[in-house]
Formats: structure tokens, C-alpha cells, sequence
């Protein structure tokens, strides 16, 4: 229920907000694909979160007795070793920071040609809006927090710092996927803007292997995969080569087209 109110919510707000200040002005409201991506809203934060918070219990659990940490709820709920001695929302804030780090090398590393498969379901969209950002394939969600919240948890930081920092995560992804032109001006260096993600998904030369950050640019500022160009908007998005057929079984066993000899033709 919780789900479907923020839903609501959201498309009622996201709509205003990219009605009144669009990047793209003729893209229409009920686009190609919307009724997927509200698919794709329900079955990724109920269905693949649930999947990808099992399998880091499966992961971290064996990891924890091997450390002699307990596994009892309420020791689980709190930190250990450095991370102990600091604050919650101190511990909050050196998540988000470490988590982004990790993120943009996994998300580097989901756009390899080893992993790309279960990403490109995500660069589907060819009409870039708010709820693009839940068009993702299950392993590529388990793949992504599993990869972020195991360092995270055995650098000694509560799971609590971690629950906080996802539901965040989730409202920002939405809003840097959404159809609005701002790229912050001169704090654009210090914060993902909509218009520094939504370049990262354009097929346009120029933007394929940039913007990988999710929340901090200052990493693709680092290591060399920054663009954001002044006065200049992203307009064609979408992925380059096979055709991916606006289905959700299609995107489920796209990874698998191979072994399975699925027909991907649309």
C-alpha cells in the first residue's frame, strides 16, 4: 500500500515538475513504455529489493559468524569497531559517500561487456523520464547492492545506515532520470544533476561511457568519465545494437537470449 501511495505521489508531483520545466518539450506524458515502467515500479522495489536483501543475508551472515559477530537482530542494528565510536547520522553521511565510490566502479564495471546484458535492460528507455529509473533487470539490482552493501557492512557500519541510505537513493535516481533541463550551474561539480545522469543514457557518441556516479561527480571528475557540456541537452536515448523489445519477459531473459535461442526481434 505504502508502495502504491508513493507512486501516486510521485507521478502526481514528477508530472507537475517535468510539465512546467521540460527538457524535452513535445515528449508526451503517456509515452512508449510508461505502463512497463509501472510495472516495473511495483515488481523492482517489492520483488527484486526483496531478492537483493536475501542474498546479502546469504552473503554477509557466514561472513558475520566467520568474524565472531553475532547475528542477533538487535546486535545487528547496531555498529562495530571504528564505525561504533561515531554518530548514526555521521555513520549516514560516510555511507552515502562510500556507497556512491563503490557504485560508480559497479556501475563502470555493469557497463563492461562481461555484465553489460543485465544492464542494457535499463538503458531501454528511449523516452527518459522519472520512472525510467526502476527499469531494471533483478541481477542487476542484486548485483549492485550486494556489490555495495558488503563493504559497507564489514567496514563495521550498521545495516540501519544502509536501510537509510536506499529509500534515498531510490527518490534521487528518480528525480536525475526525470524529463527537466538543470544541471545545477556551478554546483553541478558537487551533486548529480538530472541532466548530467540523462546524458549518460544517450546513444549519442559523446555521451556512451560517461557520468557513471549516482551522487557525487567529483568520482567521474577523477577518473576521467565526466561530460556535461554547457548550454547543450541530451535528446536520443536508448541502446545501441540488438533490438530489446518493450516487454518485461523479453527484459527478463534478455541475458539469458543466448543459451535459451529466445527470438528478440520486435
Amino acid at each position: 500500500m505504502t508502495i502504491a501511495i508513493l507512486f501516486i505521489i510521485l507521478t502526481i508531483a514528477f508530472g507537475i515538475i517535468e510539465g512546467i520545466f521540460p527538457s524535452i518539450t513535445n515528449q508526451q506524458k503517456w509515452r512508449k513504455g510508461v505502463w512497463l515502467d509501472s510495472f516495473y515500479w511495483f515488481f523492482t522495489l517489492l520483488i527484486s529489493h526483496l531478492l537483493s536483501a536475501i542474498c546479502i543475508a546469504i552473503v554477509i551472515v557466514p561472513l558475520f559468524l566467520v568474524l565472531g559477530r553475532s547475528i542477533d537482530p538487535q546486535i545487528l542494528k547496531s555498529s562495530y569497531g571504528l564505525a561504533a565510536n561515531l554518530p548514526q547520522w555521521v555513520q549516514g553521511l560516510m555511507v552515502i559517500v562510500i556507497a556512491d565510490f563503490i557504485g560508480y566502479w559497479t556501475h563502470r564495471w555493469l557497463h563492461s561487456s562481461r555484465l553489460w546484458d543485465i544492464h542494457a535492460v535499463h538503458h531501454t528507455s528511449e523516452e527518459l523520464d522519472w520512472l525510467s529509473s526502476v527499469r531494471v533487470h533483478p541481477l542487476n539490482d542484486i548485483f549492485s547492492r550486494v556489490m555495495q552493501s558488503l563493504p559497507i557492512l564489514l567496514l563495521g557500519f550498521s545495516p540501519l545506515s544502509v536501510e537509510i541510505y536506499t529509500p534515498f537513493l531510490i527518490f534521487y535516481l528518480a528525480f536525475t532520470h526525470s524529463n527537466v533541463p538543470w544541471n545545477y550551474g556551478p554546483f553541478r561539480y558537487l551533486i548529480v544533476s538530472p541532466v548530467f545522469h540523462r546524458w549518460h543514457h544517450s546513444k549519442d557518441t559523446e555521451g556512451i561511457g560517461k557520468n557513471f556516479a549516482a551522487l557525487f561527480p567529483v568520482f567521474d571528475l577523477m577518473f576521467g568519465t565526466f561530460y556535461l557540456p554547457a548550454g547543450k541537452q541530451p535528446k536520443n536515448f536508448g541502446v545501441h545494437g540488438d533490438a530489446i523489445p518493450e516487454k518485461f519477459g523479453k527484459h527478463l531473459f534478455y541475458p539469458f537470449r543466448k543459451q535459451i535461442k529466445i527470438r528478440f526481434d520486435v
